[in-house]
């Protein structure tokens, strides 16, 4: 946990924002994967850790700003708990460091929200994403579960977003060393890859070290030969000379903070002259990308800027055709880069998409509202502020299918060249990517240098063989 007075600030910052009501916290449980007591590894919720600190299972809180009182619900461990755990720090220290001085049982915040609800008293939630929780909520508010969302406090969403949107000095911290760590982690990869392994043997090195940093992973690891898979979690394939590795996988800190980091390397101990030309155009997306970024500048534009470099340079090598502003425009760059140029961090990977992306990403005076392919999936549009961190991270994804399909339709033809496409059409995908804080008058890199360029990447490859 931080220093005591770090979540009193916080929750003193959250109550000015705020005139009467009841904000509810709900912690998460503990997750079965096939039967009560052989659960998956215990994750606490980041508005709840953000706001308490407390990192264990059945936990909630109230804010009563009628009352000025803050109350934590919980369960001190019974002997059966410690035999099986072992003894641990009580649930009353626990609370002292996080501030708090009034501790109930877990069940008695049944009573109060009945007792809150028959003085008509209104009680701000959060939206919920686990289902155990969608349960108590339904059950309490008689709301149905498909509804919670809806009914959900918009005030207490904004509220929080906009303070956990600004990392303090901790965070930053924190963010700073989940992304050396990552860095570390991935040069290991980098070092380690022999043609004739298996993607698997790699994801268990990740996920050997990030336990072994005092953290976990941030997020399930993306190793893969088959980079134009975006979010691919298979880990099979075994590697083949020619190919390229592309490794999306960071750590988070004891603390719960992410690093989020991709590099794409060769298996062998070169990248191919096609594979540098693409690699290439992705770095100068990436550079530009990171050289725009600074307080008051719109994402939607730092990433829209980022895809015209893409397609410039994929038109350089005859992939694309045509006005570049109008394909960007028309949303034909999507063949290529199908997602969104970055997104924001912290306590999660992605930061708060569980309250709700319209609301994390954009703003009133900014409303994602585009079914547009490729942008539709920008999680981040809105014009930046000191304090955030976010990724960059262009990328260019070959992906078969989609090229059968638009090519069936002349979907883009004007921009699109598909015959010299078709040559490309076993070449997978290249993604890279880096951590960012937003400075009062720029930017800086979060975490240590990585190897960057094509011949950063061929030297560490060489010197490992």
């Amino acid at each position: 946990m931080f220093e005591k007075r770090v979540y009193l600030q916080r929750r003193s910052a959250l109550k000015s924002k705020f005139n009467s009501g009841i904000l509810l916290f709900l912690g998460n449980e503990d997750s079965p994967m096939n039967f009560k007591d052989n659960i998956y590894h215990f994750r606490q919720d980041s508005t709840f850790l953000y706001y308490f600190g407390i990192n264990e299972p059945l936990l909630a809180a109230i804010i009563d700003l009628d009352e000025d009182e803050t109350i934590l619900f919980g369960n001190e461990m019974s002997i059966d708990d410690i035999v099986w755990m072992g003894r641990q720090k009580t649930l009353a220290e626990k609370s002292t460091d996080s501030g708090l001085s009034k501790v109930l049982p877990f069940d008695q915040l049944d009573t109060y929200i009945k007792k809150y609800q028959e003085k008509n008293r209104f009680v701000h939630f959060l939206p919920p994403y686990r289902p155990e929780n969608k349960i108590k909520l339904s059950n309490w508010f008689n709301i149905p579960v498909d509804l919670l969302k809806k009914r959900a406090s918009l005030s207490f969403i904004k509220a929080v977003i906009a303070q956990r949107s600004i990392k303090s000095a901790e965070e930053i911290a924190e963010l700073d060393r989940a992304a050396s760590i990552s860095a570390d982690i991935h040069l290991m990869v980098m070092q380690q890859t022999r043609p004739g392994m298996y993607e698997r043997e790699l994801a268990a090195k990740i996920q050997s070290e990030a336990l072994a940093s005092g953290g976990n992973l941030a997020y399930p690891v993306i190793l893969t030969v088959q980079g134009e898979i975006l979010h691919n979690h298979y880990y099979g394939n075994q590697l083949k000379e020619g190919q390229l590795v592309l490794n999306d996988s960071g750590v988070e800190t004891a603390l719960g903070y992410a690093g989020d980091l991709t590099r794409t390397f060769p298996v062998g101990k070169t990248f191919s002259a096609e594979q540098k030309d693409v690699y290439d155009i992705i770095l100068r997306a990436y550079h530009h990308a990171k050289d725009l970024l600074a307080p008051g500048v719109r994402y939607l534009d730092v990433h829209l800027e980022s895809c015209k470099i893409l397609a410039q340079g994929l038109k350089d090598i005859g992939l694309m055709k045509g006005n570049i502003e109008d394909a960007v425009q028309a949303g034909a760059h999507a063949m290529f880069f199908q997602c969104g140029t970055g997104h924001m961090m912290g306590l999660d990977v992605h930061d708060m998409e569980d309250l709700g992306e319209q609301y994390v990403g954009y703003t009133d005076d900014l409303i994602k509202n585009t079914t547009q392919f490729g942008l539709k999936s920008l999680r981040l549009g809105k014009a930046l502020e000191a304090g955030y961190v976010l990724t960059v991270e262009p990328g260019i994804y070959i992906i078969p299918e989609l090229i059968d399909r638009w090519k069936a339709s002349s979907l883009f033809a004007e921009y699109i060249n598909y015959d010299k496409l078709e040559t490309f059409r076993n070449f997978s995908g290249i993604r890279i990517e880096d951590d960012f804080l937003i400075t009062e008058n720029g930017s800086r890199m979060l975490g240590k240098h990585l190897a960057l360029t094509t011949e950063e990447i061929e030297s560490i490859r060489n010197e490992a063989y």
